[in-house]
């Protein structure tokens, strides 16, 4: 089944895409919670038809992107946080605590634009991608240091 996403689903793709989903998932969740339409050929025409209109708003929000990309790449992270004598953190360092710490820096990013590649449970050096835009994405490193008691 063909839908077209009406709001970014991060696990299948973004606003306005057309994507391939089973029916049941289609009819049963994305289309009544109102996160999808059926691709139907007249609401293929519409989005068309919308994405032509929209096209220079587009082009605005993707350069933005582009140049909060470029901004982010000169930044660099270190997040405190409670370990063990051993160097293992307390819990573990989720894409909350890098939003929160770039919000000190003055980069308002929403924390589900944020995806860490693998779980971090230990003192060192890490990587997080955030995905800004649908072509625009950028990896921010990070480090984990221990807070004293």
């Amino acid at each position: 089944m063909q839908v077209i996403l009406k709001e970014n689903i991060a696990s299948l793709g973004f606003k306005d895409d057309v994507v391939t989903v089973k029916d049941g998932y289609g009819r049963n969740f994305l289309i009544p919670q109102g996160k999808a339409v059926i691709a139907s050929e007249s609401a293929r025409k519409v989005l068309a038809e919308n994405m032509r209109q929209r096209a220079h708003k587009l082009a605005k929000i993707k350069e933005d992107a582009v140049a909060l990309a470029a901004k982010l790449e000169k930044v660099s992270l270190v997040i405190k946080t409670k370990t063990s004598s051993t160097g293992t953190i307390f819990g573990s360092v989720t894409n909350i605590q890098i939003a929160d710490e770039l919000t000190k820096l003055g980069h308002e990013i929403d924390r589900k634009l944020i995806i860490i590649k693998e779980p971090v449970k230990e003192v060192g050096k890490y990587d997080a991608q955030i995905k800004l835009h649908k072509e625009v994405s950028v990896d921010l490193p990070f480090e984990v240091v221990s807070e004293p008691f």
